[in-house]
């Protein structure tokens, strides 16, 4: 079981422009940068909110994960997480299927993810806003967000599920976030 700890913030249309430049200027390197369809599923055992099971899909790769939230009321959230890396979305999606697990919601995002030593920055743009995370340790986490100097960042204290569950739109049963792929 890993812990992963993070900070997301929402971010201005202004924000998030000026971000790769200040991250380049403390050092950050571009990772990647990535479309992502993000499924999450209901039944047994999970709980909006505190627990899901998410099957990832970016390009031709695919990853499943439990997360689990930890109780505490600071920006800085705790969650417990476990992934992996499907061979075989389809046949993922049969066996959680076969279990009883259904679709509730899905979303998409573009993600373009930024590295500063064990720290991980991600510009999120989904069709509901644009937001910054910054994972690694609280005290990593407190140094990158002074260190980018960012004039009035707010704290989002909603998961991306939670805000596609207020954003989203329901089709067919799912509540979807979906970006306009006509553009």
């Amino acid at each position: 079981m890993s812990i992963e700890i993070e900070k997301k913030f929402r971010l201005t249309t202004d924000q998030r422009r000026q971000l790769p430049e200040r991250l380049r200027k403390i050092g950050a390197t571009l990772g990647s940068d990535e479309f992502e369809e993000n499924k999450l599923y209901g039944g047994a055992a999970l709980e909006a909110g505190s627990r899901i099971l998410r099957l990832r899909r970016v390009g031709e790769r695919a990853i499943l994960t439990f997360k689990e939230r930890l109780p505490g009321a600071a920006s800085i959230k705790h969650q417990r997480e476990d992934e992996t890396e499907v061979a075989d979305a389809k046949a993922m999606e049969a066996i959680l299927d076969g279990l009883g697990f259904t679709p509730a919601l899905i979303y998409e995002k573009r993600r373009q993810t930024w590295l500063f030593g064990s720290v991980e920055i991600v510009l999120d743009e989904l069709p509901f806003g644009l937001f910054m995370e910054i994972e690694g340790s609280e005290s990593e986490i407190n140094e990158v967000e002074r260190s980018l100097g960012m004039e009035g960042l707010e704290a989002e204290d909603s998961t991306y599920p939670q805000l596609t569950l207020k954003h989203g739109t329901l089709k067919d049963r799912v509540i979807e976030a979906r970006f306009n792929h006509d553009e």
